[in-house]
């Protein structure tokens, strides 16, 4: 079988985790969770990071740090994984839903414009698949309208935008080190940021809400959502082989475009003016193809030993999403209905990707069949 994802871990990763286990230093303190947030700031300019034990606590870090509370809006894409949405509902804030655009697959400025209103609070823009969103355009519109820009960068650490990398493009962003991500930890997430209070913040939050000097005082209703020592050894082993990871994947996503080439029945998601994206899962769209088509498409890989994946389907057609928030976003609709996520991560040979590439060519229906 090949695997849509593997995490690539070797001997650093195993000397740092047994370096952690034998300083019996195994819990949220641990001179790996110091090293591993200076890594974070090295590799993404943001002044400040802070790690957590997930990418999901993350974002609701990010959020409660940002004051997004009961009864604010806060925009959000509507291709993204769950958790995006997931988050929102947490600070028992309004998720309003727009569309993405047609090329990135990334969210929509236009579409954000025309969905402020007077109770919305954050512009939460989600870097999807490791492509970075249009933060240029968001932040003038967050600017002209006094509005918090966050970024859900669970996917595109190292991706850069006009020569700033993620983590440094928003007011506050994200980060994931799931055991599929670009850098992994097993689990694990980061809050990164250029603003002291917002730090100060978190780092209270993922603690319990501590005091800052006075211990087993607790000033504010706080969470349990710190990394451990262990995890954090991984993760700096990781960020350390960060660049290593990274250019593999591109070399991945060089190899899948050479090979698919120009063919009218695959569309893959385009990249920005002025970006360069960190792959996080390889992925193309089945042009003109139904939910079902798509879905035969990946029943014929599984077939052939490929393991492959639909992309996200719409937050808004989640069960728990009130019918009054099930916003209609045409082109994500399209988007989630057409694409399908390769076989994508560093170790992924040549021969797997030409395997993967011929499998897939011969399970998409012609060009007369789609479109």
């Amino acid at each position: 079988m090949i695997p849509v994802s593997e995490p690539d871990l070797g001997p650093l990763e195993r000397e740092y985790l047994l370096d952690a286990f034998d300083s019996g230093w195994i819990s949220s303190r641990g001179e790996y969770v110091e090293r591993a947030e200076r890594q974070l700031g090295s590799l993404t300019g943001a002044p400040y990071a802070a790690v957590c034990n997930n990418g999901t606590t993350a974002l609701h870090l990010a959020l409660l740090a940002a004051g997004v509370s009961r009864g604010d809006e806060v925009i959000i894409p509507s291709l993204t994984y769950v958790a995006t949405l997931n988050a929102v509902y947490y600070v028992d804030a309004v998720p309003v839903i727009v569309d993405v655009l047609d090329s990135t697959w990334c969210i929509d400025p236009a579409a954000v414009e025309a969905a402020i209103t007077s109770r919305t609070t954050a512009i939460l823009a989600v870097d999807l698949y490791g492509q970075t969103a249009d933060y240029v355009a968001l932040r003038r519109i967050a600017d002209e309208h006094g509005l918090l820009l966050i970024a859900d960068a669970a996917e595109s650490l190292g991706a850069t935008l006009h020569s700033a990398a993620a983590g440094s493009l928003a007011d506050i962003s994200t980060f994931s080190f799931f055991g599929n991500k670009v850098i992994t930890s097993g689990e694990g997430g980061a809050v990164t940021t250029n603003r002291e209070d917002f730090h100060t913040r978190v780092q209270q939050l993922r603690n319990q809400g501590n005091h800052a000097t006075q211990r087993y005082f607790h000033e504010v209703v706080g969470f349990n959502y710190r990394m451990t020592n262990i995890a954090a050894a991984i993760l700096t082993a990781q960020l350390e082989r960060a660049g290593e990871l990274i250019t593999q994947r591109r070399r991945v996503v060089d190899d899948y475009e050479r090979l698919l080439g120009p063919d009218p029945r695959l569309q893959p998601q385009q990249i920005a003016t002025g970006a360069v994206p960190t792959p996080w899962i390889y992925s193309v769209r089945i042009t003109g193809a139904s939910g079902a088509e798509r879905d035969r498409v990946i029943d014929a890989l599984a077939s052939q030993g490929i393991e492959s994946r639909p992309v996200f389907p719409l937050v808004q057609d989640m069960p728990f999403v009130p019918a009054n928030q099930r916003a209609s976003t045409p082109i994500a609709e399209k988007i989630s209905r057409e694409g399908i996520s390769l076989p994508t991560y560093p170790r992924l040979s040549g021969d797997d990707i030409a395997t993967v590439c011929v499998a897939l060519r011969g399970a998409v229906p012609p060009t007369s069949l789609v479109g």
